[in-house]
């Protein structure tokens, strides 16, 4: 049986999320400990829609959650936890996150899902705030002492085709002819 099928018949062709019966397919949920059908979760287009763009919520859709929380699929109830942590804020939420119980494993899995979404929204800006990406050029702002050595990068100096780290605070490129690390906050993008 395809895990579509399983996932199909556990929420019986509804929502797991709002119940609704409308445009639903399979979502897997982000930072699932393996791929199963236990990783996954039925879910509208509206659902999924929100959970996938977080400026597209709608405060009021998602107090379904006060039913959908007390689910006993650990898939449904991470998803619950996540939309209710975006929408803390709101009293309500906060209210149901309180009342939350899940095991363990469970909330570790939340967790680890929130603080994915928390790095992949961290973007590499310049001084300015300016979006850096890969190959862009940037300038170096001020001198910068480079560690491990007596050289110094000179303010002005042009580093070309940058490319991003798995630091969002930090740039690599050449610089005097040397591989480096740079703060991205000591460029500015040309």
């Amino acid at each position: 049986m395809s895990i579509e099928n399983i996932v199909k018949e556990r929420s019986g062709a509804k929502c797991e999320l709002c119940s609704s019966e409308d445009n639903l397919s399979v979502f897997e949920v982000p930072a699932s400990p393996d791929t199963t059908a236990g990783s996954c979760v039925m879910v509208c287009n509206t659902c999924r829609t929100q959970i996938e763009d977080p400026e597209a919520m709608d405060q009021t859709h998602w107090r379904c959650l006060n039913d959908s929380m007390w689910s006993q699929v650990p898939a449904v109830q991470v998803m619950a936890y996540r939309m209710l942590k975006r929408l803390s804020s709101e009293t309500w939420a906060q209210d149901l996150l309180d009342m939350m119980y899940m095991e363990e494993e469970t909330i570790e899995w939340a967790e680890k899902g929130i603080a994915l979404e928390e790095l992949d929204s961290v973007k590499t800006v310049d001084v300015n705030g300016t979006p850096l990406q890969s190959g862009d050029n940037v300038t170096i702002i001020k001198d910068l002492p480079v560690k491990g050595s007596s050289l110094v990068i000179k303010q002005g100096t042009a580093v070309r085709g940058i490319r991003l780290t798995n630091n969002p605070l930090h740039i690599s490129g050449k610089a005097a002819g040397t591989n480096m690390v740079i703060i991205a906050e000591y460029c500015r993008k040309m």
